[in-house]
């Protein structure tokens, strides 16, 4: 039998509660066939359920970048966790899966990113949900940490770095991940009336920025004046 793959999610601070470590360890138990564990990176493992592997959050230096940055993410990279083999699933907490997974473990490549919905032919991934080698892209850590306030000063965000560092990525199928306000609400005029859907083929629906996904449940937008109906699927999926 092969070995299980991981699934990696990371949580500091208080952004996220334990409730989205849970739900998506639940989501990923049903939507992913194959063996596996799941593993949270966390400096707090209070609250969050038995089935989840909690680790303490590798150590990086991020000079002058805020704590709760994206830039920690990198650190999933780091040798702290050599235990680790084969195929890594890093998903971002605050996403919907919808659909079967196991693809995003069988789809060729030895980097696989979203290709980011903002930026589309511009060879930029989104890192919500990226597949690495686990121990492959020790290099990308160890560029980033010899000198983190150059490179935060020199890229935009830390998956800008991460994509143009690895150099040699392979963009999941537009369809698989897909972005809850570019993909799945309708013209704005039309949002306070006519609710989100689900695109066709998709597998997961990320919610980066605002709504959150109990949020948009609720038809809420905070620190928007956009009006939302509310979107009866999230509760379905997201539990």
């Amino acid at each position: 039998m092969a070995p299980p793959v991981s699934v990696l999610c990371m949580k500091w601070g208080e952004r996220y509660g334990a409730d989205y470590v849970n739900r998506l360890q639940a989501m990923v138990a049903r939507h992913l066939g194959l063996p596996h564990r799941f593993i949270c990176l966390t400096d707090d493992p209070g609250g969050i359920r038995p089935e989840v592997a909690c680790r303490p959050l590798p150590a990086i230096a991020l000079a002058d970048a805020p704590a709760h940055s994206g830039w920690r993410k990198l650190s999933c990279l780091s040798p702290e966790l050599d235990d680790l083999a084969g195929p890594v699933l890093f998903l971002d907490l605050d996403l919907v899966i919808v659909a079967g997974i196991d693809a995003l473990f069988e789809h060729p490549g030895a980097f696989c990113i979203i290709e980011n919905w903002t930026q589309p032919g511009r060879g930029i991934g989104n890192s919500s949900v990226f597949r690495y080698q686990a121990g492959a892209q020790r290099a990308v850590l160890e560029r980033f940490c010899a000198d983190p306030a150059r490179i935060i000063r020199d890229y935009a965000n830390e998956q800008t770095y991460l994509t143009r560092a690895v150099g040699d990525v392979t963009f999941w199928p537009r369809s698989w991940c897909r972005s809850f306000k570019h993909d799945c609400l309708p013209a704005r005029p039309l949002r306070p009336f006519k609710a989100a859907k689900i695109p066709s083929e998709a597998r997961i629906i990320v919610f980066h920025g605002e709504p959150k996904p109990p949020d948009a449940a609720r038809g809420m937008w905070p620190k928007s004046l956009t009006g939302l109906r509310p979107v009866s699927w999230i509760d379905e999926y997201w539990c």
